[in-house]
């Protein structure tokens, strides 16, 4: 795992590449401490920067930026290509020559003979860019899931792309300067819905999109996967018994695939079902994998007697590392450091990742996807009976949608999606109805300004997954099931925008690269393509998973009640917390902003501290990770 920076200049001569692009390059070394890279084109319309954590071919032979053997291709690249020792196969027998082990030098070889037609080829996470030198074009991929981040900023001088927002905004090139619309969103629902950043110009590249831009600055941008038009129909009339056993074998391949590495390798085991599926495959393949679960004793969250019952079924070589509450505590400050784009959550996982790497482990495998892709989520079931009766109500009178909003939010149990489809449901077709937390801590000049401006937009700018399934829930715009909708909606939202994104932001803050095997592509175009009938049968959760492994796992864990990773933030913000939040919540520091009521603010954390159920933590929690932000990058919040 690596990071990655670039930038191409429309007008010759107009930026020093060479400064700009090292200097972007030093945001990204905690990503990459093992060697560093630097490419400027002889022309000076390129150049590439490249920080690296070696996994596969440690030697300088796997260097980069990486150059073709006639110098005409130079590449940076950020991810793993789990089949590429079959490509370098295909590659050889047509009579290419290789002169390093690496993923790398095969993508490289591949796109100087397919072009944007290679990525159809590749398996695997990825963000990279390919400069031309002949036609003076650069070219830039993400991976199909956005496993990979990949952020770009264009204006007609120069386009910049970088693994962060942070090495963007170290060009000094790009004003750092907050978003608007994007800070509605955050407030909203705790992150930034992709492609948006809270960086105005700065956005996320979509997931399963290539970009290629030419000498005059002209951007052609084009999507080569999509998982509602890519699934594949060979489950659709399949037995049931025929889609357990092709799960399987792609379950068995994907793992397989992921354990490729030249360093040490281990597993998140949580003790729920996907990490020990994942640890029960690994041992079904023949290997003894390493395994790690983190206790945080002071809480009550706690599945440590699971992860020892797998550990111990599967002989692992298991570590348990104990983690007090007064030692997350210190690291809190350290961990909002390291949030590129901030969100409200990401500290679990920082915690996690930094006591994992001190373990001596380079490479971990996580379970993370296993809810969106085999329908784990209880909000399956909800959003389907949400959907049926969603259109109808929508033509309802106000009172009627009202009451049915409080219906559906009563009915989801205070989830944040049952708040947001409720909040749909009774919408009066003004923004303000879908923001309320805008509403409660903005200023009210920017409030209005705010949601006026992002009504205006609201038909043209809107990329709510979520929005869109519902609004096209029976108007046929794919052939997969109402399920595979849903998880199309929860992988281009929760997942993308917060379970990866911290995953990538928080683990690389310490070098550890973080794959996740129930996110290969193979695998999830064929699950998303079985009928809904055999994905939750009766309610059980994940079925064609724990099925297709037949007896692999215990029932204990199977059927045991799904467990949230949660942390006790409301009773330390309540404690030893109090202070750090009162800092960034109270007073002249967020006054200063000049875009929210402080005097809102502070009575929402007064209802907070005094116990009021009508004020959550993380409402509050957000605030103080976009405080900090803000302060750590020097953001004007000017509107």
């Amino acid at each position: 795992m690596c990071g990655i920076f670039g930038i191409f200049a429309t007008e010759l001569g107009q930026l020093d590449l060479r400064s700009t692009t090292q200097q972007a390059g030093l945001k990204l070394s905690h990503r990459g401490p093992d060697d560093r890279g630097l490419f400027v084109s002889s022309v000076g319309r390129c150049a590439l920067a490249h920080t690296r954590l070696s996994i596969l071919d440690l030697s300088p032979a796997g260097h980069q930026p990486m150059s073709t053997p006639d110098g005409r291709y130079w590449i940076t690249f950020n991810g793993e290509i789990y089949n590429y020792k079959e490509l370098r196969q295909e590659l050889e027998r047509s009579g290419e020559t290789f002169s390093s082990y690496s993923d790398t030098e095969v993508i490289l070889r591949l796109y100087a003979r397919a072009g944007s037609d290679s990525l159809h080829r590749l398996r695997g996470m990825f963000a990279f860019a390919i400069w031309d030198v002949r036609q003076q074009k650069l070219f830039i991929a993400r991976d199909r899931l956005g496993i990979k981040p990949l952020y770009y900023y264009a204006d007609d001088k120069k386009l910049i792309f970088a693994s962060e927002v942070r090495a963007i905004l170290a060009t000094e090139l790009v004003p750092r300067q907050i978003d608007p619309i994007a800070l509605t969103e955050y407030l909203a629902y705790q992150s930034v819905p992709s492609p948006r950043t809270l960086i105005n110009g700065i956005k996320a590249m979509p997931p399963g999109t290539w970009m290629l831009i030419d000498a005059t600055g002209a951007i052609k941008e084009s999507k080569y996967w999509d998982l509602l038009q890519d699934f594949s129909t060979e489950a659709q009339t399949a037995s049931k018994s025929a889609i357990l056993r092709r799960t399987s074998e792609l379950l068995h391949e994907a793992t397989e695939l992921h354990l490729i590495s030249d360093v040490p390798l281990g597993v998140f085991l949580s003790g729920g079902i996907d990490s020990s599926a994942l640890v029960g495959l690994i041992s079904d393949l023949g290997y003894t994998p390493r395994t790690f679960s983190v206790v945080f004793a002071e809480t009550n969250y706690d599945e440590s007697v699971f992860a020892r019952q797998i550990a111990t079924r599967f002989k692992t070589e298991h570590t348990e590392i104990h983690l007090t509450e007064g030692a997350m505590l210190k690291q809190l400050p350290d961990a909002l450091a390291a949030m590129d784009q901030p969100t409200g959550d990401g500290i679990n996982t920082y915690v996690v990742s930094q006591a994992v790497k001190a373990a001596g482990v380079t490479v971990a495998l996580s379970g993370l996807g296993g809810d969106e892709v085999f329908v784990g989520y209880p909000s399956f079931l909800r959003l389907e009976k949400a959907i049926k009766y969603l259109r109808p109500l929508k033509r309802l009178p106000t009172p009627a949608r009202n009451l049915a909003a409080h219906v559906v939010e009563l009915a989801g149990g205070g989830s944040i999606k049952a708040a947001k489809i409720a909040s749909m449901i009774g919408s009066d077709g003004s923004l303000a109805s879908l923001y309320p937390v805008a509403r409660q801590v903005l200023s009210s000049s920017k409030r209005r300004r705010l949601l006026s401006r992002r009504w205006k937009q609201f038909d043209q700018d809107w990329r709510d997954p979520y929005e869109y399934l519902l609004r096209n829930a029976y108007q046929g715009v794919s052939a997969a099931g109402l399920f595979a909708r849903i998880s199309y909606a929860e992988s281009r939202t929760y997942m993308h925008d917060v379970l990866l994104h911290d995953t990538d932001q928080m683990s690389m803050a310490h070098a550890l690269e973080v794959r996740v095997p129930l996110l290969d592509h193979k695998l999830i175009e064929y699950v998303i393509g079985a009928p809904d009938a055999y994905k939750r049968p009766n309610g059980v959760p994940k079925s064609l998973l724990v099925e297709s492994l037949g007896d692999l796992l215990p029932p204990d864990v199977v059927h045991r009640p799904k467990q949230g990773f949660t942390l006790p933030f409301a009773d330390w913000m309540r404690g030893d917390l109090r202070k750090f939040c009162e800092e960034r919540l109270l007073g002249q520091r967020i006054e200063s902003r000049g875009v929210f009521d402080a005097s809102q603010v502070s009575r929402l954390w007064q209802g907070f501290i005094n116990g009021s159920r009508d004020v959550s933590w993380s409402r509050l929690w957000v605030l103080v990770a976009l405080e900090e932000w803000l302060e750590h990058n020097r953001v004007n919040c000017s509107i």
